[in-house]
């Protein structure tokens, strides 16, 4: 069983959260499986369409969603199907069924997003009894221009009403802040990172955190400003 490094476990079982450098989540999801097309699956993010579905009326965020299951049979893409949060876990855009663009075959098939599902199940099937999982993907860029600033999580400090969730970072350019904080059941902050590098990475038990992320700044106005992240839940079906 290939694990991140006991700290990112230990932090993991013991705070429900853990933070993981560059270095570490790189050489964890490669053990799982090639990097060789990282580039081609960086670029996927460029051109995606926008989320029509914000409640508050924000033109920020772009969005590609697919959803998988993995069991005996390893892990099975399965046909396309909207993403359903109650508002109990998003007060903004809960509720709703959103049927997102799906991620293109080329994008899910190949090695480094393979490599990615199978780190997060090697990991979390460490931490859980389960072995069948409902998993879903979402590729996210948040955009930050002058007079709208980008949030990467609009319905503030939330939950996700799954088990477990990565959050990986693929790219940023000329932004700034993004200041990923969590919180406990009782509302105290447990701490803060900044996901600044590709690669480094976030573990979250949605069962016991919060979490969320401070609004993106273009650094240079004149110039596209963008935080791209790959979002992975697993739920226990």
């Amino acid at each position: 069983m290939t694990l991140p490094s006991l700290d990112a476990e230990a932090d993991l079982r013991s705070g429900g959260f853990a933070f993981l450098d560059a270095a570490t989540a790189r050489g964890w999801i490669a053990a799982h499986g090639g990097l060789t097309d990282w580039d081609a699956l960086a670029a996927s993010w460029d051109a995606m369409p926008r989320d029509t579905y914000m409640a508050d009326g924000g033109r920020y965020r772009r969005r590609r969603h697919a959803i998988f299951r993995a069991g005996p049979g390893g892990i099975v893409r399965e046909a396309h199907q909207p993403h359903y949060q109650s508002r109990d876990y998003n007060r903004l855009n809960g509720g709703v069924a959103r049927w997102f663009e799906p991620s293109p075959a080329s994008v899910t098939s190949g090695a480094s997003f393979q490599a990615v599902l199978g780190a997060c199940r090697s990991m979390f099937e460490h931490l859980s009894e389960t072995r069948d999982w409902h998993i879903e993907t979402h590729q996210f860029r948040i955009e930050a221009r002058t007079g709208e600033s980008g949030l990467p999580t609009p319905e503030g400090s939330h939950r996700d009403g799954v088990d477990y969730v990565l959050v990986l970072l693929i790219r940023r350019q000329n932004i700034q802040s993004g200041v990923t904080t969590v919180q406990g059941a009782d509302g105290a902050d447990l701490g803060s990172f900044t996901l600044a590098a590709p690669f480094e990475a976030a573990l979250v038990d949605d069962h016991r955190v919060f979490h969320g992320v401070t609004a993106v700044e273009p650094v240079d106005a004149a110039l596209p400003a963008y935080r791209d992240v790959l979002v992975v839940t697993f739920r226990s079906r």
